[in-house]
């Protein structure tokens, strides 16, 4: 079983430490709400008219409201109440982000053995969502008695049910070999799974299984294909792995230049374990590569305001090796 702990200076060490935050709660909705939808701030009282009356779209704009929104925001009390009120109703959506506010300590006391109960509830109404959470509460006994095989028999619920966090739990599990003995084959299902639906911790984790060949063939060219989609949501794990891929040319051309913008957004996005690395690249790196390198980062940085689609070229070309 690997050791969970959190080392430097060698991507392949990322490996194990990627596992130490997979198995960490996330609320997933089944409907997103989108930017051009009317503001819940200013239109809670026709929300909560619409939501009563069954319309979706309303019902998931309360919830993220109050899942995303400052507590002291307008409406956050009415919106609240609303939800406490379709929670009793045995609503298992409103019982889900209920369990969250409680888990979360937000708008409410911190609570785990109500959130565990709210999530219950929603849950055993075959709730993706609650299901995948119950079980992340029972993986670390908050709210409940510790519990690995109670947390494997929720996240295979959730999983089955097509929850992307709960098929990344779930693969996880199997990595591990909690409760059971490791199954890497199962793990590189489960994770694809997850990233199939687009979900960024399982194609993570899907491209470090085929950089080393952990539950199906070893394969650099996959392995490149699932961290950049990974690395493109802002996934720092996977922009170290991308950054590391073009490094090395594994899986794609090699590239100094976007493997040092890559490692660059990696410690940005808060993953201070690729300094090293970054600064050895440096190292071996030209001036005019290391300026190019520099307007590409504030170029991706200008890019990532609102209605820029520029970003870190797929492909680049060819430095010398070193």
């Amino acid at each position: 079983m690997p050791a969970l702990t959190r080392r430097t200076n060698c991507i392949f060490r990322l490996l194990p430490g990627i596992f130490c935050s997979l198995l960490a709660v996330c609320l997933c909705f089944s409907a997103p709400v989108q930017q051009q939808d009317a503001s819940p701030v200013s239109a809670i009282p026709e929300l909560k008219s619409r939501a009563d009356s069954g319309d979706r779209a309303a019902r998931n704009q309360l919830r993220e409201f109050l899942v995303s929104a400052d507590p002291a925001s307008p409406g956050y009390d009415q919106a609240l109440s609303w939800l406490q009120s379709s929670a009793s109703q045995n609503a298992p959506d409103a019982q889900c982000v209920l369990g969250y506010l409680y888990e979360h300590g937000k708008s409410l006391s911190r609570d785990f053995t109500k959130a565990a109960e709210n999530y219950r509830s929603a849950a055993l109404q075959g709730y993706a969502a609650a299901e995948n959470n119950l079980g992340a509460m029972y993986r670390r006994g908050d709210g409940v008695p510790q519990d690995l095989a109670l947390a494997f028999h929720w996240f295979s619920l959730a999983a089955q049910h097509r929850n992307p966090a709960a098929q990344q739990n779930l693969g996880t599990l199997y990595y591990l070999g909690y409760p059971t003995h490791p199954d890497y084959v199962q793990a590189a299902k489960w994770y694809r799974a997850s990233a199939e639906q687009g979900y960024s911790l399982g194609q993570s984790s899907l491209a470090f299984c085929f950089l080393k060949g952990i539950g199906v063939r070893r394969d650099d060219s996959q392995a490149a294909h699932w961290a950049r989609l990974a690395a493109e949501q802002g996934h720092p794990r996977a922009e170290a792995l991308l950054a590391y891929l073009y490094e090395h040319g594994k899986g794609l051309p090699l590239d100094y230049v976007a493997a040092y913008a890559w490692y660059s957004r990696a410690i940005a996005a808060g993953d201070d374990s690729n300094a090293d690395r970054l600064k050895s690249l440096s190292q071996v790196m030209t001036g005019k590569q290391l300026e190019e390198a520099k307007s590409l980062i504030y170029a991706q940085s200008l890019a990532r305001r609102p209605g820029s689609a520029a970003s870190i070229p797929a492909a680049r070309s060819l430095f010398p090796d070193r």
